[in-house]
C-alpha cells in the first residue's frame, strides 16, 4: 500500500485543469514567485496534498499559499476552507491566505507576508 500524500495520480487531471485555468490573481502571484524569485525558494503551483489542491506550495517549508476570490466568502466556502486548512495542518502544512485584490493592490506586502513563513 502506498503512503504517497502529494500529487496523487488520480488528482493529475484536476491539477492540470486548475493550472490551465488560473485566475488573474494566481497568474500575477505566480509571475512574482516562480523560478525561485522569492528568497531563492521553489514554489509549485496547483499542488495536491491528499485530495486537496493548493494554489501554491513551497515544499521546503511545507507552506501553502492560497488566494481567495468571491467563492471563498460564502458560508459554504468558509466551511470548506476551514475543513481543508484543518486537514493540511494535521499533515504539517502551514496555510497562509490572501484575498485576490491584495495581490493586485499590495503585491509587495503579500510577498513580505509570504517571506515571514520562509524561515
Amino acid at each position: 500500500m502506498s503512503t504517497q500524500l502529494n500529487n496523487l495520480h488520480e488528482m493529475l487531471p484536476f491539477r492540470r485543469k486548475l493550472r490551465n485555468g488560473m485566475t488573474s490573481a494566481e497568474v500575477a502571484l505566480w509571475l512574482m514567485i516562480k523560478n525561485r524569485q522569492l528568497d531563492g525558494e521553489r514554489f509549485r503551483r496547483q499542488f495536491s496534498i491528499g485530495h486537496y489542491v493548493v494554489d501554491f506550495y513551497c515544499p521546503k517549508y511545507k507552506l501553502a499559499v492560497e488566494l481567495d476570490g468571491a467563492g471563498h466568502f460564502t458560508e459554504q466556502g468558509e466551511q470548506y476552507d476551514a475543513k481543508r486548512t484543518e486537514y493540511l495542518n494535521t499533515v504539517g502544512v502551514t496555510v497562509t491566505r490572501f484575498e485576490n485584490l491584495e495581490v493586485f493592490n499590495y503585491p509587495m506586502q503579500v510577498l513580505e507576508e509570504i517571506k515571514k513563513h520562509l524561515k
